[in-house]
């Protein structure tokens, strides 16, 4: 594993819409990571179709790509020392309901009886799918 990694970090439109972007912001920065890039935006289903390429003909497939596209994104790349591992842990348990205190899942998420998860943020899963995603959301890099 290198010393330094860099992560994809969304923050998807359940967090941007409840104002919860710089909260989200200030806990990546208050952990020590690096912010390398970031964008406001709402992705395209052309962007968010190859994001989620991996989930394609899956029964939650389209009511993602539904949600994900449905408002504004802060999508961002994180840096530092296991940076990925790092920010899973800090965003909590994909379930808002298990995750625990002190994450952002556990402290800000919570289940709104929808048919799509809204869990606030996603973040990279490894070095690979972290590369695939920077150059996806952030081509220029």
């Amino acid at each position: 594993m290198p010393e330094t990694q860099r992560s994809l970090v969304l923050v998807k439109p359940d967090g941007v819409a409840r104002g919860l972007t710089g909260e989200i912001l200030r806990r990546i920065e208050a952990k020590g990571y690096t912010l390398v890039a970031l964008d406001l935006l709402v992705p395209t289903r052309e962007v968010l179709a190859a994001h989620y390429e991996e989930h394609q003909g899956k029964a939650f497939f389209e009511p993602l790509v539904s949600f994900m596209g449905s408002g504004p994104v802060a999508a961002l790349v994180i840096e530092g020392h296991r940076a990925i591992e790092g920010f899973r842990s800090l965003a909590g348990a994909t379930e808002p309901t298990l995750a625990a205190p002190g994450t952002i899942r556990g402290d800000l998420g919570r289940d709104w009886g929808l048919s799509v998860q809204q869990n606030l943020v996603h973040g990279s899963d490894g070095v690979e799918s972290a590369a695939r995603e920077i150059a996806l959301w952030f081509p220029a890099l």
